[in-house]
C-alpha cells in the first residue's frame, strides 16, 4: 500500500486520484489528503466535495 510522501500516512485511492489530477497526473509518491489540504491551503471539506464531484463527472481516477 502507498504512503504519503510527506507524513507517511497510508493513503485511500481517492487521495492518489486526488493527487494525481491536482498535482501531477504521472506522479509515483503521493500526499494524503491533509498535506494536499495544506498544499493548496485549503479545507479537507472542501477537497473532499471535489472528490465527489470528479466522480460524479467521471474521472476514471475515483472510480
Amino acid at each position: 500500500m502507498a504512503v504519503c510522501k510527506q507524513c507517511g500516512k497510508e493513503l485511500t485511492k481517492d487521495e492518489i486520484g486526488l493527487h494525481k489530477k491536482m498535482i501531477n497526473r504521472g506522479a509515483t509518491e503521493y500526499f494524503c489528503l491533509d498535506c494536499i489540504a495544506a498544499y493548496f491551503q485549503a479545507p479537507k471539506e472542501l477537497l473532499k466535495e471535489k472528490i465527489e464531484q470528479f466522480r460524479k463527472d467521471g474521472c476514471t481516477l475515483f472510480l
